[in-house]
């Protein structure tokens, strides 16, 4: 039975019909609303958010805490009873001294109540049903010992890890009173941090062992209710919403960068009270829809893998296409392109598919063998000779620099095969001029002359308006021999983005930064666009990468010298500007392509929330 089918199955197995419904009706939307996450902070590697599965999930602990997942039953003992049942127990245990008095709560207002709550149930504060609601201690950490204590990192939404606990030392136990050992269905929530507060687990079982939490973590001991269905109360969304400083309920104080959960907040938190058997058949069901939720996730997880596998396999076909065969299987892509380019990630992947076809001579026709014999025709290995011709001429102007011999380009040394007419060169055979922008630290200003970073280029695209400025004076100090001009290519020395590069087209005045490589072509014999093609392919990123001086790409730079020896496959003038022609030409599609798939998947987003809020 498909994961869908279970779910049907288990979602109409008493859960009311019209919020059965919701999850059953609706669940390619739950499947198909995806976004992508966002590239900083910590997580867990993946680049997708499976924001629908997410979205499911909150549904279904939003209608288990409001009574609208499982039938109530009239024979059920009702929540007032059993509010009593434990008012009378934590009384005698304050009798016994075993806990104490707890400080009086006003009664519970109609106007404070979030929502409306079945037959048979009750709102309370959570201090009415705990017989302890207490931060832990700071403790004085040792590398072994008796007691380990639990921190923030235990406490996961995927479950409580005891082995991230340390130990606390031996001689610091006096301190410690009995109740703040944890107990098993102790409630343990994180209380400190953004984006750690508010995660919440049960402590299942304590095998025997002590364990104490620290200051960062509340702990919360139930008294005669379910653990779990509390538990579930926190983790919805109506509570968790609430985890954040601008909320107009916050429950946590202080700013955005340092959030704090007050242990009178949760003393005095709202809760509604099922039945207790009611508890125990909530628990239940959320367990069994949540489970089946794991299984839908890793269902989509796999088919949106095998989907970028398909589509990884299919380009690889055109990269290793022999000429004879390139054309049958670009009209095999080209006939699905619609279900195959459905995702962010199989753009990106056609996009750099482009890329290398247009550097190996493989998207646009190759002149005929007439083309080729005519006068006007000059292939590659002309021009190449004729740049040399120039720049010696500029070099006995003095108006550059000899470049340091390299050796010649062997057979071996040639990645792929090329067109006739093409050639392998230098990079440094290429251009004028390969340098990089000044090495002193800057001296920035308000204003002044525009400052250029690696920061300011990306991928064929020149963002000088994320430059910072220096003054007329320091301006003109840092554009000796190094001053950008229009059609002149910059490229990214350091960082992550090492090896991105972007052709100047602005007529903007501009120093640079030593973090970014100043390259500039021939004019009459190099399109700097096809350049920054190559450059930008996985081929010429390839050459940035490995040939990467440091400990790793986002710590090394790019050294001017392999600059210059970067090994390009350079195409005859003609055949230059038919590629920039048609990679504009197909990148622009594949911009349309991420544009309608953004478009889409905001309306499933949207799509995703409504249903959420119809159905609580």
């Amino acid at each position: 039975m498909s994961v869908e089918k279970l779910i049907t199955a288990s979602a109409m197995d008493g859960v009311n019909v019209d919020h059965a419904g919701a999850i059953i009706d609706h669940i390619d939307i739950w499947t198909s609303a995806i976004q992508a996450k966002s590239a900083s902070g910590r997580g867990s590697g993946k680049k997708i958010d499976l924001y629908g599965i997410k979205k499911l999930r909150e549904l279904i602990l939003e209608l288990a805490v409001r009574g609208k997942l499982v039938p109530q039953d009239p024979t059920d003992e009702p929540a007032s009873e059993l509010l009593e049942r434990i008012a009378a127990e934590k009384a005698q245990l304050v009798k016994e001294g075993k806990v104490k008095k707890p400080k009086a709560l006003p009664e519970i207002g109609e106007d404070e109540k979030p929502f409306a709550l079945p037959e048979g149930w009750e709102w309370c504060h959570f201090q009415s049903l705990s017989s302890y609601i207490q931060r832990g201690k700071g403790p004085s950490y040792a590398d072994c010992g008796v007691v380990k204590v639990v921190s923030q990192k235990c406490i996961q939404w995927s479950g409580f890890d005891i082995s991230q606990a340390r130990f606390i030392e031996d001689s610091s136990l006096g301190g410690y009173q009995e109740e703040r050992f944890l107990q098993s269905g102790d409630l343990l929530w994180n209380s400190t941090g953004t984006g750690t507060v508010g995660r919440i687990n049960v402590l299942k079982d304590t095998l025997g062992a002590k364990i104490v939490a620290d200051s960062h973590v509340t702990v919360i001991r139930p008294l005669g209710v379910s653990s779990d269905f509390l538990k579930c109360y926190v983790a919805a969304p109506g509570i968790q919403s609430r985890i954040e400083p601008d909320h107009e309920k916050s429950l946590v104080s202080g700013s955005t960068k340092q959030v704090e959960l007050n242990t009178s907040s949760v003393l005095t938190l709202l809760l509604p009270v099922p039945p207790l058997e009611e508890q125990h058949r909530i628990v239940a069901k959320v367990e069994e829809l949540m489970a089946l939720c794991d299984q839908l996730e890793q269902q989509t997880e796999a088919s949106i893998e095998a989907h970028q596998q398909l589509v990884t396999v299919l380009l690889d076909s055109l990269i290793n296409s022999a000429a004879d065969d390139f054309m049958a299987n670009w009209a095999r892509i080209s006939d699905h392109f619609d279900t195959l380019f459905t995702t962010e990630a199989s753009i990106d992947a056609l996009k750099q598919t482009i890329l290398q076809l247009a550097v190996m001579g493989k998207l646009v026709p190759q002149a005929s063998r007439e083309a080729r014999n005519s006068p006007d025709y000059e292939p590659a290995a002309k021009l190449l000779e004729r740049i040399a011709a120039e720049k010696a001429r500029l070099v006995k102007e003095k108006k550059i620099k000899k470049d340091k011999p390299l050796p010649a380009i062997t057979e071996d040394e040639k990645p792929f095969p090329i067109p006739e007419g093409w050639a392998f060169a230098y990079m440094q055979d290429l251009c004028s001029l390969i340098t990089d922008g000044t090495h002193q630290t800057p001296k920035y200003t308000d204003r002044g002359r525009p400052f250029v970073s690696a920061q300011c280029v990306k991928p064929f695209r020149f963002m000088p308006e994320f430059c910072r400025y220096v003054s007329e004076e320091h301006y003109q100090l840092y554009i000796k021999s190094r001053k950008p001009e229009f059609g002149d290519i910059l490229l990214s020395r350091v960082g992550a983005g090492i090896g991105e590069a972007a052709v100047i087209d602005t007529d903007l005045e501009f120093a640079i930064y030593v973090s970014t490589g100043l390259l500039k072509p021939h004019r009459n014999a190099v399109y700097s666009k096809y350049l920054a093609i190559w450059l930008n392919s996985p081929i010429g990123r390839g050459f940035s990468e490995r040939n990467t001086l440091g400990k790793g790409v986002s710590q090394g730079n790019l050294n001017l010298s392999l600059i210059r020896s970067f090994l390009v496959s350079f195409p005859p003038q003609k055949e230059q500007k038919a590629i920039v022609a048609k990679v504009d030409e197909l990148m622009a599609i594949c911009d349309q392509l991420k544009q309608r798939l953004s478009d889409s998947q905001q309306t499933q987003l949207k799509l995703t929330d409504a249903i959420l809020e119809q159905h609580v």
